[in-house]
């Protein structure tokens, strides 16, 4: 989606791509071929270019942190970055912030689902993992203890926590996207859709219908 608008403005792109069938490789001339979390990738991607910018969150915290030690510009930067990264820092961030969020807690063992279960209002709960979940990935919906056992296999499996939430009956799901330059210009684009299926986006719409 960004290449459109960077022809029109002049600014050449470079792409660093895990397969030449990739869609973004079907628009970027001369893709570089490599993995997001494989860090002398990024660093040869990220060679001779004025700023690093990433279309997923996937990328290796600890890898974005090197890159800027080197003098790479990484927009957004790390400290930016992790909270959509990580779902417990973006909680965490957004409950200090005073944002409305779901109740929810960072859940250390099967064993002590039952307990957050009972301060979160009951069953059933929202389960995931803090990183590397989407579209319905990392996610489990459940109705008793024994039921999060394969949240806290994949959490040990990725090296990651697991964090629980109420879960809400809601009606729809919005989304905004919001940019900020380093010298404080912004721009704010249409409120949009998403329409979900079993956890997984299959329609955007844009502008979001029914909004005052």
């Amino acid at each position: 989606m960004m290449q459109p608008a960077a022809i029109a403005l002049g600014v050449p792109l470079r792409l660093l791509a895990e397969a030449p069938g990739v869609s973004a490789a079907q628009v970027v001339a001369d893709p570089q071929l490599g993995a997001a979390t494989d860090l002398e990738a990024l660093r040869q991607a990220a060679d001779g270019c004025a700023v690093l910018t990433f279309d997923h969150e996937h990328v290796p915290t600890d890898h974005l942190h090197a890159l800027a030690a080197e003098g790479v510009v990484c927009r957004p930067g790390p400290e930016a970055l992790v909270h959509a990264q990580d779902k417990a820092v973006m909680r965490r961030r957004m409950t200090v912030l005073g944002v409305p969020c779901p109740r929810w807690q960072v859940v250390s063992s099967p064993q002590s689902v039952g307990d957050v279960a009972d301060e979160l209002g009951g069953f059933p709960l929202v389960l995931k993992t803090t990183r590397g979940g989407y579209d319905g990935k990392g996610v489990w919906i459940v109705d008793s203890t024994a039921d999060s056992k394969p949240a806290f296999d994949a959490a040990a499996a990725a090296g990651v926590e697991v964090l629980a939430e109420e879960r809400v009956d809601f009606v729809r799901e919005l989304a905004c996207v919001v940019a900020r330059s380093p010298s404080g210009q912004t721009a704010a684009y249409p409120v949009v859709e998403s329409v979900q299926r079993d956890g997984i986006c299959h329609e955007v719409v844009a502008p979001a219908p029914g909004l005052d």
